[in-house]
């Protein structure tokens, strides 16, 4: 059985995380230590709070080395929510030096009348890489669940792999390249269509085919 990591640096609720991987047929292992990540099949990096606390949290124990080697090496990865925007350089929302491992910027929703922010609740997402591993057996634009205030602005559009449409803004949603993925939405708790993505990747995982180029490249 594979080893899938679900990283621990105190920024959310772990544990349902963790039941949406279980219910997708995979035995995850909550850890924050480097050792340990090193060593896992799979990485889920979730989150949910602020930006800055989370790679401060994430830099003090020593975390930030390890997630970079699983994603060069190869290794299936899957941030979920905050675990999707601290892979960018830096966000509006603190000050904080983001991982940089996808060139961009985390941004704040543009005030609108007819919106609320925090973007709270279930929208459907638009695919933009149709054929993603992640998507398989999912239905056209199927409905998840958000909550945010903040969303992800990759600086080149091959990255995004879903988007959303929040008042007149259209958003990248998710992102993914070889082994890397991540989503702004929960997919615990997105029912039928988040354990359905969770199953993806558990299988993704257990068939080590996720990579489909060379590995991404990121700065140590």
């Amino acid at each position: 059985m594979p080893t899938i990591a679900v990283v621990d640096y105190d920024m959310g609720n772990l544990h349902s995380a963790c039941k949406g991987l279980e219910k997708a047929g995979a035995t995850p292992h909550i850890t924050d230590s480097p050792s340990a990540i090193d060593q896992a099949d799979a990485i889920v990096l979730p989150g949910v709070g602020a930006f800055d606390p989370a790679v401060q949290h994430l830099r003090s124990r020593q975390l930030e080395a390890p997630i970079k080697r699983a994603i060069v090496n190869g290794k299936p990865f899957l941030g979920i929510c905050l675990g999707l925007q601290i892979l960018f350089d830096s966000s509006e929302e603190g000050q904080e030096p983001g991982l940089g491992i996808i060139p961009g910027t985390v941004q704040r929703f543009t005030h609108e009348p007819s919106i609320t922010i925090p973007h709270m609740g279930w929208n459907q997402l638009d695919f933009t890489q149709a054929n993603l591993a992640l998507w398989q057996q999912l239905p056209a634009n199927p409905w998840v669940y958000f909550v945010h205030s903040y969303y992800v602005a990759p600086i080149d559009p091959a990255f995004q792999a879903a988007t959303i449409t929040h008042g007149s803004q259209t958003v990248t949603a998710a992102i993914a390249r070889d082994n890397l993925m991540a989503v702004q939405f929960h997919p615990e708790k997105s029912s039928t269509a988040g354990l359905q993505i969770l199953a993806n990747f558990v299988k993704l995982v257990e068939s080590r085919q996720t990579i489909v180029g060379n590995p991404i490249s990121v700065a140590k």
